[in-house]
């Protein structure tokens, strides 16, 4: 597998340190709010990476964090604990927060067919060995102490600082965190932040510096190094966590260990809208149950993802996201076909093989998904192919795009059902059955008159009950003999 590694700035064959063995570490969420889609194309990214390196063989550890204390409101180490901010907005604790955020977090997990983490870690869990590390950092030399809290000082580390910064970067992101004035460089960083001595916060804990909370950047090289060691394999996130909260890990784990966290580290791009970033700061986010309510398939939105290459920017749209969602419902229905129509053979034909080789030689690119599901629709409209090795095929390739293609139902009852209605379960999937029972009487009537009119060869009137149908909020196709009966958004 070949993958780009934002440390080295270039495309290099992963070579795990041991043998079909690989520790990747995740940037988890921060609990205070609904994680939105652009959020999730991150966590997509990174199961893309997960399932292709599971499908080459390796054994994969997978550990993604919770925060749920010490992320601000901004990366300059200055404002409110965006939990303690989410518990005064819903009146709760921010114990309370954090389990509700958690729960949705995972839960829209599953909704998108995310595998989840070997091991999940709450940084809350961790604090007692985050003030080890903070500590074993004093004692090397490299902290000071100013009004605020305990700082890393990046100046102490010369020009290791910044190692996955261009060169562009090391010369303007320095500057470009808002300046405290009591900090020695404007880069520094806060590695135990001080409680307020007006108030007092629900998550709070002695340490040899005084009471308060670890910054955000300390939690991830305590989990990373407890649970994968120094170094571990890949480490990811999105491409927001390279200029400050990722270069604050190295030079962390730099300074207290001489060693970086992880060989390779993997970033995934932007989703944007227009010219706009999708923020919860900008009031312009879409989260995953609000495309349920739209009657969006989320898997549309993972089909969506697949379509941009993680290291690109995915310009997202309601349109964009519609295509996605008929594109998918083609691909559900094919299968279903397929699957139906299909007949035990071998899969030994040359073309077979050729398809299966492509597959591979595009997952170990650097994952490229976009190149992936064009085979997909290749193999479909491949006349050489028998249906079995096209169903076949299609399978084997979902064991990483995670689309759900076996689970799909289609057509119940044979050729010789006279209707067929496809509706939806809870996640957006279609599921198909030929129990009329479940129609409103009123359309059932509509379907009689329009039957009537078809065997009188009566089609100007049976178009118009068609129509009549549509305006009751449901679909009818004629398909192979069948009436397929869908309802509309």
């Amino acid at each position: 597998m070949n993958l780009f590694n934002t440390l080295t700035k270039k495309i290099e064959p992963f070579q795990p340190i041991k043998d079909k063995e690989v520790g990747l570490y995740t940037c988890g969420p921060t609990v205070y709010w609904f994680a939105h889609i652009g959020n999730f194309r991150t966590y997509i990214f990174e199961d893309i990476l997960k399932r292709a390196l599971r499908y080459d063989g390796y054994k994969v550890k997978h550990v993604m964090n919770i925060t749920d204390v010490g992320h601000l409101t901004s990366d300059s180490d200055t404002g409110e604990d965006k939990l303690e901010k989410g518990a005064a907005r819903e009146h709760k604790t921010v114990w309370e927060v954090a389990e509700y955020y958690t729960s949705a977090f995972i839960n829209d997990m599953h909704v998108l067919n995310i595998v989840e983490p070997d091991v999940w870690v709450r940084a809350t869990d961790t604090i007692s060995k985050q003030i080890e590390l903070i500590k074993i950092l004093e004692q090397k030399g490299f902290t000071y102490i100013i009004d605020d809290g305990v700082y890393f000082d990046t100046q102490k580390l010369g020009d290791k600082y910044g190692r996955l910064w261009t060169d562009l970067e090391k010369k303007e992101l320095r500057g470009r965190i808002e300046e405290n004035k009591q900090k020695k460089n404007s880069a520094d960083f806060a590695l135990w932040k001080f409680s307020p001595k007006d108030q007092k916060r629900q998550m709070e804990w002695d340490s040899p510096w005084g009471i308060g909370f670890p910054g955000w950047h300390t939690e991830c090289v305590v989990m990373g190094g407890e649970n994968l060691g120094l170094p571990f394999d890949i480490h990811c996130g999105g491409i927001d966590h390279v200029s400050i909260h990722h270069t604050n890990e190295i030079a962390q784990a730099e300074a207290a260990y001489d060693k970086i966290p992880a060989n390779y580290w993997l970033h995934g791009e932007f989703l944007t809208l227009k010219d706009a970033k999708m923020s919860k700061s900008a009031d312009n986010i879409t989260t995953i149950s609000q495309l349920k309510q739209k009657n969006i398939n989320p898997l549309a939105y993972r089909y969506l993802c697949l379509n941009t290459h993680y290291r690109s920017k995915m310009v997202y749209s309601e349109e964009s996201l519609d295509f996605a969602q008929k594109s998918l419902d083609k691909l559900y229905k094919k299968m279903g076909e397929l699957r139906n129509e299909s007949e035990e053979i071998k899969n030994d034909s040359v073309k077979f093989a050729e398809y299966q080789k492509s597959f591979i030689e595009k997952i170990n690119d650097d994952l490229d998904m976009p190149g992936v599901l064009a085979l997909v629709w290749e193999i479909i409209k491949d006349e050489q192919l028998q249906n079995q090795e096209k169903y076949d095929l299609l399978i084997d390739y979902d064991k990483v795009m995670g689309l759900k293609l076996s689970e799909v139902s289609y057509r119940v009852g044979g050729k010789d059902t006279e209707y067929v209605i496809e509706t939806k379960d809870e996640n957006g999937m279609s599921v198909w059955t030929d129990d009329l029972k479940i129609l409103p009487k009123e359309l059932l009537e509509k379907l009689e008159q329009r039957k009537q009119l078809r065997e009188n060869k009566n089609w100007e009137e049976s178009d118009k009950i068609r129509q009549e149908i549509k305006e009751m909020g449901w679909i009818i196709e004629d398909s192979e003999g069948q009436v397929v009966i869908h309802q509309s958004k």
